[in-house]
């Protein structure tokens, strides 16, 4: 079961690349200055995870006029990842969990999925900008999408 509404997001420090190399992410960069919309991911470039990153791209503007940064994560590597934002113009990072630390921490890894261990599961959070959890979801079904309606909703109040 995925974190709780009303909980403190744990902190971390994630990666990404871009053409510009390694950068790091941490969820305190943001606290006291932005919400922040974490969207976990089974695995870079399956038709589903591809799906909802573009569905997030072609939103994004409505979710930064709510003061909302945005973060794609999967346990795919940097590298991968950067590869998968430039071929579908993916216009927010993907950082990579490739330690599992930071899905393990939100408790939505797969402990087995498809014969595959530590993949995370298809999940969202909005943390607000005190840090807390003020929307969560997670689904043990890698194709259903999260609510992004009611992400936003949750983000307008």
């Amino acid at each position: 079961m995925a974190l709780a509404i009303g909980t403190q997001a744990p902190e971390f420090t994630l990666k990404s690349k871009t053409e510009d190399g390694l950068k790091d992410f941490s969820l305190s960069d943001h606290k006291g200055k932005d919400n922040v919309v974490l969207l976990f991911f089974p695995f870079a470039f399956t038709s589903v995870c591809v799906e909802e990153m573009c569905i997030m791209r072609d939103r994004l503007a409505q979710f930064s006029e709510l003061d909302a940064a945005v973060y794609g994560i999967s346990v795919d590597n940097p590298f991968a990842q950067e590869v998968m934002a430039k071929q579908d113009n993916i216009n927010f990072p993907l950082l990579s969990d490739f330690n599992k630390v930071v899905s393990e921490s939100y408790d939505v890894l797969y402990e087995d999925f498809i014969g595959y261990k530590g993949v995370a599961k298809r999940s969202a959070f909005v943390v607000n900008k005190e840090g807390e959890i003020i929307f969560a979801s997670s689904s043990d079904d890698p194709k259903q999408m999260p609510d992004f309606d009611a992400i936003e909703q949750a983000l307008s109040q």
